[in-house]
């Protein structure tokens, strides 16, 4: 349900005031609790005076679905699909009417979809969401079922070949709009954000058609459907991302917007010509899934303070480094979100732009049209800001301007794609920065990856093997009586025995003995162990602490340091 719809109808009702309005709606917003819990914390009302409230501006009745057994034939009105999809609940049939629960009862599209899809009248009561969830996972079962479901009605080869061997586009434009595949695609993505996935990849071979899901860095491969639907699914793909779907020889780039659930999602499409057809992958872009907050980023004590006090200077350079997927990003916006303040003035060049944050301007690279990152960031001097924060240093022009901006009272934030933090300084100085530039204006460099955590549900201590700890340079009396977890694998985390990423840093601070160093132009192998003389926790140190914690597995950290 969208909070501040509900929020007014409250307003109009004289539940609460408009004051009260804009403190709940930022309570919703910052905490990513959903509103019902929001206004239980805040104490203006129960859960359930919350869904009373509202099945009384809906003009509709209060259910409480607590202990409510379902008769079979009543399950049967709705399909597994159109249950999981809708997040719909039949409750009972009358006459020609399905009485039934949904999750946004607000939304009226989705009441004439079900209305037409079921070919009867649907009349909406209101009960908690989580009880319409649990009854909606205990009666029809995972999203296998509906997916079987789907799959059926797709039912047998598709044709799509004209009269001269090419593809009929009038065929495959409708076949892409036919309702099974809607719901199929729709249920793919539902599906995959319901597993937090961050990539959805559909894949085309000669024999087959794989589905897979990058959930925690990791690909997990779906049950695949028949090779047939190979090119109406990801046609059906393009038409949202509303690319040509005529043009199946070059790669192509584009945008969805979904609201599922209530969620506003952002799917980032890229299609790429192969051998047997396009593949296309969806990035999935969900502003609720992730808190672009520092508090949130689980980073140890000193790192989080340094952090504070570095992105409130005013100038200098502040680079974080790591390989792709590492959580760089996230780390900059959340650095962003900290000093995105009234009096002071925020750019960002992107490439692309991946969250929207309020406040600050935001510049997507057209590499096409030649906006690059050099050409932006000389333009940004130009646009009076305070802080800049540059997508990535790939050359010495952007590497030259980024310094010159930082020596001119600019504070500038990048990222780098190195092994470690000290790596950062001697791949500038490859790139042709002249090290006097570096050790002057460079205020620190967090180097960063993200490892599993081990899941909570089925966490098993165990003693590790020697050769184990010889890889991680321990020895069994060194570790005295710690602990040692993995995960056993159980529903909760898909047999994976992981669940969730957090970070591991190491920080590179920018002390006088390191510039010294710098300017002497001083290979990474010797920054390194200046850095750990004087105090530099390692990537494998900060690793060994995770690990120490039970959060992360030795496998974990061994892959990744």
């Amino acid at each position: 349900m969208n909070a501040k719809q509900v929020l007014d109808l409250f307003v109009e009702q004289g539940l609460i005031d408009d004051a009260q309005k804009d403190d709940l709606a930022t309570a919703v917003a910052d905490t990513g609790k959903s509103l019902p819990q929001v206004m239980v914390d805040y104490e203006v009302c129960t859960e359930e005076e919350f869904y009373q409230h509202v099945a009384t501006a809906l003009g509709t009745d209060y259910v409480d679905l607590a202990g409510f057994e379902p008769p079979t034939d009543v399950l049967r009105l709705i399909t597994a699909g159109h249950a999981i999809l809708h997040k719909a609940f039949p409750l009972g049939l009358e006459g020609n009417t399905i009485q039934l629960t949904m999750g946004d009862p607000f939304n009226m599209q989705t009441l004439e979809d079900l209305r037409f899809a079921l070919g009867k009248e649907i009349q909406c009561v209101v009960a908690p969401v989580w009880q319409i969830e649990e009854l909606i996972k205990k009666h029809y079962g995972t999203d296998a079922g509906s997916m079987d479901e789907i799959l059926s009605q797709l039912g047998g080869g598709l044709e799509f070949g004209g009269p001269d061997g090419g593809i009929d586009l009038k065929n495959l434009e409708a076949e892409a709009n036919a309702t099974p595949i809607i719901r199929y695609v729709d249920l793919i993505v539902y599906q995959a954000i319901n597993d937090r996935a961050s990539d959805i990849h559909f894949e085309p071979f000669e024999t087959e058609f794989k589905i897979r899901y990058r959930v925690d860095g990791a690909l997990y491969e779906m049950s695949p459907p028949p090779r047939h639907l190979a090119l109406p699914v990801i046609s059906r793909v393009k038409v949202m991302a509303n690319l040509n779907i005529a043009e199946r020889r070059l790669p192509q780039d584009g945008r969805i917007q979904m609201n599922l659930g209530g969620r506003q999602v952002d799917l980032r499409v890229s299609t790429l010509p192969t051998q047997f057809g396009e593949s296309v992958v969806l990035r999935v872009l969900d502003r609720s899934a992730v808190k672009l907050e520092l508090e949130t980023l689980g980073m140890p004590g000193y790192i989080y303070n340094y952090l504070l006090h570095t992105i409130e200077k005013p100038n200098g350079i502040f680079i974080v480094t790591g390989p792709t997927g590492s959580g760089k990003t996230t780390t900059l916006y959340a650095c962003l979100n900290k000093i995105n303040t009234v009096d002071s003035k925020v750019l960002t060049a992107e490439d692309p732009v991946e969250y929207d944050i309020e406040g600050i301007i935001q510049v997507p690279m057209n590499d096409a049209i030649g906006l690059n990152f050099a050409r932006t960031l000389r333009a940004f001097l130009r646009q009076d800001p305070d802080r800049i924060m540059v997508g990535e240093t790939r050359d010495i022009e952007t590497a030259q301007i980024a310094i010159q901006a930082s020596l001119t009272g600019h504070l500038v934030f990048t990222t780098l794609h190195t092994n470690d933090a000290p790596g950062a300084v001697t791949r500038l100085v490859d790139m042709g920065v002249e090290p006097f530039m570096i050790s002057s204006s460079l205020e620190g460099v967090l180097g960063q990856r993200l490892i599993r955590k081990i899941c909570l549900n089925c966490r098993t201590a165990y003693e590790p093997t020697e050769a184990a700890l010889a890889q991680l340079g321990l020895s069994p009396h060194e570790i005295g009586d710690k602990n040692f977890y993995y995960g056993k694998g159980c529903d909760t985390c898909n047999n994976t025995g992981y669940k969730g990423r957090k970070g591991i840093y190491e920080l590179l601070d920018m002390s006088d003995p390191v510039r010294e160093l710098i300017n002497q132009r001083a290979p990474s192998v010797v920054l390194k162990q200046k850095a750990i003389e004087l105090g530099m926790t390692t990537l494998r140190h900060d690793g060994l602490r995770s690990i120490y914690d039970g959060e992360t597995s030795i496998e974990e950290v061994l892959k990744y340091t």
